[in-house]
């Protein structure tokens, strides 16, 4: 009987064993012999290598080949070897876990099985898998290390302090505005610097916020290093626990009273804050949910061996409730020895004894209970915050023998997750901070652009009312003196023609600057030969160099590509104002004009230009400030040698918005030189040949040219200059006149001025273009240089422009290159060959469309259907929507007509003016809301900005339906001829 009762109790208590090592929560499994033969592995750990159960029996060797040369296979052979248990913590792995490659940290025990005569038969093997937990760690480490970086590198003063109000940090930007260290500010040491006037005003006001938790807002003013008092919108907030205790206080400090001049830089700093700290919120939240997730399932072992290997308490409880056995943890998380540990009630070593004994209920009702929070009590009242784990464990027979039980302990966890709650609310105060810093910063920025707004408003007035009179003056000038004069008469006139032009050149230079300084410079990337156009600049100056017995000399780098992608115009102004300069101020010697090669890559060449003189040169201390505009080296040099002081700084500006830099070299009486390096990208493609320069023929007599304008003036000028050329010439005040003569007379081309009373410039145009079907040439003559709107000149049918005052040869060579009239019989025998360069203007380009529809001749007749049927009342219902100031309307319609420009290879200006109408839309909807009048920046009401750009929208997309009419009609007829 003896012997079967033990035989009885060698089965339980292996029964036991393998349901402790198949039901543990961790990776666990039992290796026997030093072939490390599998015994006993649960599904964590076969998991683990990827493998199934047929592992058992096998060597690991065997079994999981993939682990060979691991450096853990050494360890086991060690353990095997001494007996000693072996344990790591947080151990670091790069392994194949799952069928996945990756990097693990792991708590792992090695504990070695002895036999009856002490000597190891096998290994216990236990690993926890860690790598959540500790990542969470470093990352939150990580993220508080990089917020306190980002604080120290933010431009804003930022400073904390504790609940009191006792500043405890300052950043580096706040020390440094103050020339103070940390030690010296804090605490009550923060007063000094804060103006005792506005320290005892904002006190009481700051010890209210304490007390209350409200935000704190104020002005005060700083006192900065060098003594002086500037002003500072100072904002804090608080920072709480989750019972809405204030645990601190953070907030800045920020410079208002050069706040004009800093707003390009708190704009910049504000926007990169904004997104540091979303990205860091996106960070923590993350970190919370991996923390959550870390939360994994710990159970408990049976034997001796597997209890003691287990770093978190664990215990065994019979079925009535008593503790059998437990590990060393326990005794110190209870204070307990294993004796007085032993046959007691469990559930009194917790906080809420009944709570765990409903715990242990559950793992019999249900076999198993997860994650239970519990507090256990040391014997000295220390508490330690747990999750509860535990299943039971059965006999061969399934009979329930008792429970195991593992409490993990989640003390670190749990003020982890308070910390990461308190960063987040801290990053978020900090973020409603930088966002109330930007609007503040938006708004001085709006400031400052309806000034640039009102200024080239300006400009653009004054470039009408001067070159208008300008045109006539210089105009007639040139016809008087093709006159007979005497000397004097002569002398007189060309003084003013002199004067006339030098106008003209200063204005175009104001223009010019005020151009680059709004943004609104543009650079055009055409093919053109370097060298021809350098050469072809330099003849220019040929006279004056030859007044002034002066040597003229080109220095080219043959090594240049001879085609390059770039802007020829800007690069002559540049060159064209260094050149006239060194002319200016030499008044004996020679001048270089050097291009030269400095490096070449396959697809851009870097050009060094250089200009230098022998001339009087210039100070030292006067070298930087010729590129300011209106400057010159001395008071002087206006009167002794003329000009504005605007060249040099029209040159800066043009080099570095190509992004260049300008330099200088120069020596009092020794001479200067002037040097740049721009880039330019290469091209295949050659550039167009210059158009043939007519000279004037007075046998063109059957060219008949109507000319519209207004002013009287101007009229009696063009009369002049027409009957020059041999003409025919008739004149209209305005539209409505030029429509009628239209109607009874033809004409060969229309001279078109822009601003007239009754019907002007683009409405004639449009209705000659659309009503009348008239395809007769167009040029427009515009005084106003800045705002000549390319596109809608192309959008009304305009053929070309010319610019006030009128350059004679530049218009007639305009007037021949449209005008194909015939002289003679060979000419009308080439024109009716077709050799006419005539084009037709194509307002809409099938390229997008034929790309996405694979060229289906379905598709995009369906396409171009849907388009000719949507638009007209998506247009009528923009105009009517204007006309009732039905701004949300407005905004449906011309937000479902953007996509059509795209689709049907609509011109992209339009596509912008569009845009700029649907957000006009939608701040005159909310302007109307809040029960305001929307204006925009350059002070117009947008009502009447949008009048226009509707109008130009209106009949790009009417030439759209028109073309595109023609196109679906010819797609059609192609597709009936196409054979079956």
């Amino acid at each position: 009987n003896e012997h079967k009762e033990a035989e009885e109790r060698i089965k339980e208590s292996e029964a036991k064993f393998r349901t402790l090592i198949e039901d543990a929560p961790v990776a666990t499994c039992l290796f026997t012999g030093r072939e490390m033969t599998i015994e006993v592995a649960n599904d964590i750990m076969i998991g683990y290598w990827g493998k199934g159960k047929n592992v058992i029996g096998k060597t690991l060797a065997d079994a999981v080949p993939e682990l060979k040369g691991q450096p853990f296979l050494q360890i086991l052979d060690e353990v095997f070897t001494t007996g000693k248990v072996y344990e790591s913590k947080n151990a670091y792995a790069q392994l194949e876990l799952n069928g996945v490659l990756g990097e693990y940290y792991f708590d792992y025990t090695y504990k070695p099985i002895l036999n009856a005569g002490g000597e190891v038969y096998g290994i216990m093997d236990m690993a926890v898998d860690v790598t959540k937990q500790v990542l969470a760690r470093k990352k939150i480490e990580e993220s508080e290390k990089q917020f306190r970086q980002m604080a120290e590198l933010m431009p804003q003063k930022i400073w904390t302090s504790d609940a009191e109000g006792n500043k405890n940090y300052f950043n580096k930007t706040l020390l440094d505005y103050a020339g103070k260290s940390l030690e010296e500010l804090k605490g009550s040491g923060w007063q000094q610097i804060i103006h005792p006037d506005d320290w005892e005003k904002n006190k009481k006001k700051w010890e209210e916020c304490i007390n209350t938790g409200k935000d704190y807002e104020t002005e005060n003013r700083l006192l900065r290093k060098d003594g002086k008092y500037l002003w500072h919108l100072t904002l804090a907030v608080a920072i709480k626990d989750e019972d809405g205790n204030i645990k601190n206080w953070v907030g800045s400090k920020t410079e208002i009273q050069e706040q004009k001049q800093q707003k390009e830089e708190l704009e910049k700093s504000v926007v990169t804050r904004t997104h540091q700290l979303e990205e860091t919120n996106k960070e923590l939240e993350q970190k919370h949910q991996e923390l959550i997730i870390a939360k994994e399932k710990l159970l408990t072992e049976y034997s001796r061996s597997l209890i003691e290997a287990s770093l978190d308490p664990l215990v065994t409880i019979n079925i009535e409730g008593k503790v059998t056995d437990m590990n060393q943890a326990t005794v110190n998380i209870t204070g307990l020895s294993h004796e007085k540990l032993t046959g007691t009630n469990f559930f009194e070593y917790f906080t809420e004894p009944q709570k765990a004994s409903e715990v242990y209920k559950q793992v019999f009702a249900k076999g198993a209970v997860v994650n239970a929070p519990l507090t256990l009590q040391h014997v000295d009242g220390t508490l330690t915050d747990v999750l509860l784990n535990g299943s039971v464990y059965k006999d061969d027979q399934g009979n329930v023998l008792g429970v195991v039980l593992v409490a993990r302990d989640v003390t670190d966890e749990k003020k982890i997750a308070t910390e990461l709650t308190e960063a987040i609310v801290f990053a978020e105060m900090a973020t409603a901070i930088a966002e109330e810093a930007k609007l503040k910063a938006e708004q001085s920025a709006h400031i400052a652009e309806d000034a640039v707004k009102a200024k080239q408003q300006f400009l653009s007035n004054m470039s009408h009312e001067i070159r208008t009179p300008m045109n006539a003056i210089i105009g007639f000038t040139k016809v008087i003196m093709k006159t007979d004069l005497t000397a004097k008469q002569r002398e007189y006139l060309t003084a003013i023609k002199l004067s006339g032009n030098s106008l003209i050149v200063l204005f175009n230079d104001i223009l010019d600057l005020a151009k680059v300084d709004a943004g609104k410079m543009t650079f055009e990337e055409i093919p053109f030969k370097m060298v021809s156009s350098v050469s072809a600049m330099m003849h220019l100056f040929e006279t004056k160099i030859q007044e002034k017995n002066l040597e003229l000399v080109k220095e080219y780098d043959d090594n240049i590509p001879e085609v390059l992608l770039g802007d020829p115009v800007r690069l002559h102004q540049i060159i064209l104002n260094l050149v006239s300069n060194a002319v200016k101020f030499t008044s004996k010697g020679k001048i270089t004009v050097s291009l030269r090669l400095l490096k070449e890559d396959e697809e851009s060449a870097h050009i060094e230009f250089s200009v230098s003189d022998t001339g009087t040169g210039i100070p030292e201390n006067k070298t930087e400030e010729i590129f300011e505009n209106f400057h010159q080296a001395s008071s002087d040099t206006s009167r002794l040698y003329g000009g504005t002081g605007l060249g040099l700084a029209i040159v800066k500006q043009l080099v570095e918005s190509q992004g260049g830099k300008i330099r200088i070299k120069s020596k009092v009486n020794k001479g200067s030189v002037f040097s740049f390096t721009l880039s330019f990208k290469k091209t295949n493609v050659q550039p167009e040949e210059e158009k043939e320069i007519f000279e004037i023929n007075t046998e063109n007599k059957n060219i008949k040219v109507l000319v519209v304008e207004d002013m009287s003036l101007n009229q009696l000028l063009m009369k002049t200059v027409l009957d020059e050329f041999g003409f025919e010439r008739d004149i209209a005040a305005n539209g409505k006149i030029a429509i009628e003569k239209l109607k009874e007379k033809n004409y060969d081309i229309i001279l078109m001025d822009l601003q007239m009373p009754e019907m002007n410039g683009f409405e004639a145009t449009e209705y000659i273009r659309y009503t009348m079907h008239s395809k007769i040439p167009i040029i427009a003559l515009t005084a106003d240089v800045t705002t000549v709107d390319l596109a809608k000149c192309k959008a009304v049918g305009m053929d070309d422009y010319i610019a006030k005052p009128i350059d004679e040869k530049l218009l007639y060579n305009k007037i021949m290159g449209l005008v194909k009239k015939p002289v003679g019989p060979k000419k009308a025998a080439k024109k009716a060959t077709g050799n006419s360069k005539s084009k037709k203007v194509n307002y809409t380009n099938l390229a997008y469309l034929n790309r996405h529809t694979k060229l289906n001749p379905v598709l995009i007749n369906e396409m171009i259907s849907i388009y000719l049927e949507q638009t007209p009342p998506l247009i009528s219902a923009m105009k009517e929507s204007f006309k009732l100031k039905n701004w949300h309307s407005l905004y449906a319609a011309v937000h479902k007509l953007i996509p059509s420009f795209s689709i049907m290879g609509i011109d992209t200006n339009f596509e912008n003016m569009a845009k700029k109408v649907q957000d006009y839309a939608r701040l005159c909807n909310e302007a109307g809301q809040q029960g305001i009048e929307m204006q925009t920046n350059d002070g117009l009401p947008p009502q009447q900005e949008m009048a226009d750009l509707i109008l130009q929208i209106e009949m790009i997309c009417n030439h759209a339906c028109r073309e595109l009419a023609e196109k679906l009609l010819l797609l059609k007829t192609l597709n009936d001829e196409e054979p079956n």
